[in-house]
């Protein structure tokens, strides 16, 4: 696999070495000692699927110590636009995303460490799309910030006014109006 650097230390684009011939395809999606190597050792314990239709947007989400999660994703099925968002105090980058597409052509897969919000915008008709988790999800421990926040300046390539959201979706807070409980100087992993 190929580890693709952001501008935002530790989120990272994975390439997998994808090898076709007249039958199809294949790749390993995942190898936890070369994840470990390469990016950085991460115990997953959780994978979640997803469906959505075109138009959705899920996001911008993250767990709330001390359930944070990191998380690897992907889309098998269809084309997203996936965000990550740093919302870590102090940190250099806060407030600042990387955004990347991930389809089932490209089989590229994303990193988003804990202390960052993430979010989807579908693309295509359908997409099915995969998350492997850190930590176990906490329900209580749900947080958010709107994807529609102007000073994010996240371009989703499609209008969030006109996206499909769910109740809990459309009532995050700005950025602005969000007091982070992630601090940039204290490890997440610990």
């Amino acid at each position: 696999m190929e580890v693709i650097k952001t501008d935002i230390d530790g989120v990272v684009i994975i390439e997998p070495r994808v090898f076709k011939d007249a039958r199809g395809y294949f790749f390993e999606s995942y190898n936890k000692k070369e994840f470990d190597e390469k990016v950085r050792p991460v115990n997953f314990v959780q994978d979640n699927e997803s469906m959505s239709t075109k138009g959705v947007m899920r996001g911008l989400h993250f767990q709330l110590p001390p359930f944070t999660q990191s998380k690897l994703v992907r889309c098998v099925k269809g084309a997203v636009l996936d965000v990550a968002v740093d919302i870590r105090k102090g940190s250099p980058t806060y407030g600042r995303h990387v955004a990347v597409e991930l389809t089932e052509d490209n089989h590229r897969q994303f990193f988003v460490p804990r202390g960052f919000a993430h979010g989807f915008a579908v693309l295509s008709d359908i997409a099915i799309f995969q998350y492997k988790c850190d930590n176990f999800y906490a329900p209580q421990a749900d947080g958010g910030i709107s994807i529609a926040d102007p000073s994010l300046e996240i371009d989703w390539l499609i209008d969030p006014a006109y996206a499909i959201l769910s109740d809990k979706d459309s009532c995050h807070p700005l950025l602005a109006d969000f007091e982070s409980p992630f601090d940039f100087n204290i490890d997440l992993y610990r």
